[in-house]
């Protein structure tokens, strides 16, 4: 063969060769699959109680006059949640100065081991039933003792609840002197006003019928007449 010719066959063979390679790189290309899979990631997010001594918070509490209080040391705490049930636990409630029956401020403790912490209890009044009172005007005679029963002077019936919180007053009152004195009913914040007229009685004395003598009665019995001695001469 000619150098000319094994050029050509060179070139044919290269030629060939690049083909090859082409075909495969599509071959391959066109075969690959492309497979997606998917992750799920959860994430867990650890909660740890945090029971520290510096986080119990006291509520400042309030109740109505009367009522009962509670023994359960979680109604005083502000932030039960923040704490470990382990830290409740161990809490002591002292409400030992706190007088539910009459209105006023006092202090409550909560102990934790050594240290005490003190909170703000509050009774407050009663609220009562509003009442409109309507006052008599009354009318006495001079000397006569005032009545405290409030029945005497106002016109509605009563409940034991409102008179216990009703205050009368008759201290303007004079029943030992003749005039017109007031007087007031008090409640729930409301004073009432009404009078007590103090008068002079006069006394009457009964006229006594006029008692005539009886006239004597003629005698029955018969008068016997002594005989008289005779006379004699001398």
């Amino acid at each position: 063969m000619t150098n000319k010719e094994r050029r050509a066959l060179s070139i044919t063979i290269a030629t060939c060769g690049i083909m090859l390679i082409g075909s495969g790189l599509i071959m391959t290309t066109t075969n690959t699959t492309t497979v997606k899979k998917q992750y799920s990631v959860e994430i867990t997010q650890k909660r740890v109680a945090s029971a520290k001594v510096n986080l119990i918070k006291l509520k400042d509490m309030e109740l109505e006059v009367g009522n009962p209080l509670s023994i359960n040391v979680q109604d005083y705490l502000e932030n039960p949640k923040e704490l470990d049930a382990s830290v409740i636990k161990a809490l002591k409630l002292d409400t030992s100065t706190i007088n539910a029956s009459e209105p006023g401020t006092y202090t409550y403790t909560i102990q934790f081991k050594k240290k005490k912490y003190n909170g703000t209890f509050t009774i407050k009044e009663k609220q009562l039933p509003q009442m409109q009172f309507t006052l008599k005007e009354i009318s006495i005679p001079k000397g006569t003792a005032l009545s405290t029963d409030l029945s005497t002077y106002v016109v509605q019936t009563l409940t034991d609840e409102v008179k216990n919180n009703t205050t009368l007053d008759l201290s303007s009152v004079n029943a030992a002197e003749v005039g017109v004195y007031q007087y007031t009913v008090s409640y729930n914040g409301q004073t009432f006003v009404s009078t007590i007229n103090v008068y002079n009685q006069t006394v009457i004395t009964p006229n006594t019928p006029e008692v005539k003598p009886e006239p004597e009665k003629p005698s029955t019995e018969e008068k016997v007449e002594e005989p008289t001695a005779p006379a004699t001469t001398e």
